[in-house]
């Protein structure tokens, strides 16, 4: 069914920064909204993450799947993020950072789906290495493997690829559009960079009293 959000708005202090928003991201599907710095994208993606930093203040719903998750802890809404930095843990290895993606279970049904992810990745044979040892586009992958392995029914993403060179930007949104089409996931994407979005995909943008628009 997707993620819903319905009459979404993020305040401050009184003042509007987003919304109304009301709209429905179909599985597979990556909604792009775009904005200026400080318009309030971040802070979008944190309400229906469930973690919005006060003084901030959001209303609205928040409904994945046909439940309403507004009531429900951050950590049990499985909802998977990456942000600008990769934030892969420097004192594990690659592989040891997937597992830490995975549910507990089996430790040899872990270990070969670690092994699986990395080969999906095209990094096979990398899982004893260090994270400072990747590539930009390297890290990037794995922190999205994590991110997938611990099944997600839907991904937000703030800027995820703001520090990767050109060339490895388009590479990687190709590879992320691709993986979330192919998993069925529905995913929110916060960008001041138009040629983020999917292509032929949907965009919003932030305008300077908050209100949305189609870009």
């Amino acid at each position: 069914m997707g993620l819903r959000l319905e009459d979404l708005s993020i305040s401050l202090n009184g003042t509007q920064l987003v919304g109304p928003l009301t709209v429905d991201v179909n599985p597979g599907e990556t909604l792009c909204i775009m904005g200026a710095s400080g318009s309030g994208k971040s802070s979008l993606l944190a309400f229906v993450a469930g973690d919005l930093p006060p003084p901030l203040v959001g209303s609205g719903t928040v409904m994945l799947n046909g439940s309403l998750l507004n009531a429900i802890a951050p950590e049990r809404r499985k909802i998977g993020r990456m942000f600008q930095d990769d934030l892969l843990f420097p004192h594990m290895t690659v592989r040891e950072n997937l597992l830490f993606g995975l549910p507990r279970g089996p430790r040899d049904a872990r270990a070969a789906l670690a092994e699986s992810a990395l080969a999906e990745a095209e990094l096979a044979g990398f899982g004893h290495r260090a994270p400072h040892t990747l590539s930009g586009g390297q890290r990037a992958r794995v922190a999205l493997f994590r991110a997938l392995l611990a099944k997600p029914d839907a991904m937000l993403f703030d800027e995820p690829f703001s520090k990767l060179d050109e060339d490895l930007r388009d590479a990687m949104r190709t590879y992320v559009f691709s993986h979330l089409k192919a998993r069925s996931i529905p995913a929110l994407l916060v960008t001041h960079d138009r040629k983020d979005a999917p292509p032929d995909g949907r965009v919003l943008k932030i305008g300077t009293k908050g209100e949305l628009f189609d870009a």
